[in-house]
């Protein structure tokens, strides 16, 4: 087949100019014909050598179950076959500095595919799908097999276990070999390949507008500001937080400070448990809307935000301060259970009184900005769509070019592109057509609508597209080369296969049936 795939192209014209050639020279295994699938490949003896730790009790490690069946590495089986396969191939050298991470990627790769294994069998199994026995009995003569002869002599030197052991090695294998020929051999139409190529034919060319989010005009976050001065308002407060005790032990630690008997910042560092402490307490500046998260209570927020300066707020209740609890700390691991977490108590003083946000300050206006882009994002996204249907309205007038000029607008080009739906290898998408504001766009269903129901040199519909709002402008609309298509339909069959095998293998590791422990007990075997 590899022959025959690299003299077909000579007849049909040369196509290495094309990106579909290219994709294809760059995954050369699919002119082998067959899947690359471990649990084919590795069935026969390995005796070969092997890095295994603790030799003595193996059996005894269980690395995860499937179906409630434990995950073994015992010598014979077929996670200790694959593994000792891996390893007479990538052996690394004990000087590399990288031993341990490539002997355990080895090791997680063997137990994948044992998870594979015993997946199969398990679905075998629950089939109700039985090898005849006669079947396994062939299956096992063929390893004791001199000048065509079964050496019957070479097998008597087996004992009884060692033979079994042989038997259900071969029936198992026999039984993850019909699961797999019968997966893949699953019946398709002959006309399947033509119509994902007929998908590919159809391709455009585009000219693209973005309007980042970025661009949300300073004048606009300073008319919201004026709007909600509340939000804004200017505080700096020093705090301290008791998570993992009482109200009544909060309560203390306040009556404490107020009598005098400590001061307020050896308190927050004898007793606060939160990021503040080392500092005494304090927060540094901070507007109005940071304390929301934390003290749901407007009242008692409002309160504290109104303290004069050097004024000791009563207790509040606080919810977590996730950033509080990053604190390294060791106060901090008393936080790690739910109810812990889930709320405290807190007491503020103020260091000064509140003033209103100064517009002006550079800083002030990017914690503005950012409080409208976290929490009102839309207020931006609607002001520059209406701002890209006035580009639209323009390029209608004057063009694509003249209004993209006219208008200071960020663009691209890109193309052709097929409709391509989930960035498919097969032929052309739009992740690899060189435009980062789209390398994720490949499963976005608004870019895809604009791109190809939008009638040529029209502006589509404003869409938005992570951090940005984008105007397409189909230029040209043409088919795709008699050869690419070709290679579509070639090759259709064999990345169909990748795909499925892909498939497979996700469907056994992320199977519910499935109870991964290799981390824990890999890391044991090492220590």
């Amino acid at each position: 087949m590899a022959a025959k795939a690299k003299k077909q192209p000579e007849k049909r014209g040369d196509s290495s100019g094309s990106e579909m050639m290219q994709r294809i020279k760059s995954r050369p295994f699919i002119f082998i014909g067959t899947i690359i699938i471990l649990v084919i490949v590795v069935i026969a003896f390995v005796f070969v050598p092997a890095i295994v730790p603790h030799a003595q009790g193996m059996e005894d490690h269980v690395f995860g179950y499937y179906n409630k069946t434990p995950i073994r590495y015992v010598p014979g089986n077929y996670f200790y076959r694959v593994q000792r396969n891996l390893m007479d191939n990538q052996r690394p050298s004990q000087e590399d500095p990288n031993f341990f991470n490539v002997i355990e990627q080895i090791w997680g790769r063997a137990f994948a595919e044992m998870v594979v294994h015993m997946g199969m069998l398990d679905e075998m199994k629950q089939a109700g799908f039985v090898i005849p026995e006669n079947v396994v009995d062939r299956e096992v003569a063929k390893q004791f097999q001199e000048d065509g002869r079964f050496a019957a002599a070479r097998y008597r030197t087996l004992d009884s276990s060692e033979r079994m052991a042989l038997w259900r090695q071969a029936r198992d294998s026999l039984a993850a070999e019909y699961y797999v020929s019968d997966y893949f051999n699953l019946k398709t139409s002959p006309n399947e390949a033509s119509f994902i190529a007929s998908i590919a034919s159809l391709q455009r060319s585009f000219d693209l507008a973005i309007f980042p989010l970025a661009s949300y005009p300073d004048s606009e976050i300073i008319s919201f500001a004026q709007a909600n001065p509340a939000l804004f308002r200017i505080i700096r407060l020093s705090r301290i937080t008791i998570h993992s005790g009482s109200e009544r032990e909060a309560r203390q630690i306040l009556d404490s400070i107020r009598n005098g008997i400590s001061t307020f910042e050896e308190a927050a560092l004898s007793n606060s448990q939160d990021e503040y402490a080392e500092r005494g307490g304090d927060m540094g500046i901070r507007m109005a809307f940071e304390l929301l998260p934390e003290i749901g209570d407007e009242q008692a927020r409002e309160s504290i935000i109104n303290l004069s300066r050097g004024e000791i707020s009563d207790l509040v209740r606080v919810s977590p301060n996730w950033s509080d609890l990053q604190s390294t700390d060791l106060r901090s691991t008393d936080l790690r259970s739910t109810d812990q977490r889930s709320e405290g108590w807190a007491f503020f003083r103020a260091e000064e009184a509140a003033r209103p946000a100064d517009l002006n300050d550079p800083t002030q206006m990017e914690k503005i900005r950012n409080y409208i882009m976290f929490n009102l994002r839309g207020l931006a996204e609607d002001w520059l769509i209406a701002e890209a249907e006035k580009f639209s309205a323009q390029v209608r007038e004057i063009g694509f070019y003249n209004a993209v000029s006219y208008g200071n607008i960020i663009s691209r080009n890109f193309g052709p592109i097929p409709v391509n739906y989930g960035d498919s290898t097969i032929f052309s998408s739009v992740a690899t057509a060189g435009v980062p504001e789209l390398r994720n766009a490949g499963t976005d269903p608004f870019f895809w609508r604009a791109a190809f129901s939008t009638p040529l040199n029209t502006p589509s519909v404003p869409f938005v597209f992570e951090g940005n709002v984008m105007v397409l402008y189909p230029q040209e609309e043409l088919f795709m080369d008699e050869n690419d298509l070709w290679y579509v339909e070639t090759y259709y069959p064999y990345i169909k296969n990748e795909n499925m095998e892909t498939a497979l293998r996700i469907y056994f590791l992320t199977n519910e049936k499935f109870e991964n422990r290799f981390e824990d007990t890999f890391s044991s075997l090492w220590r």
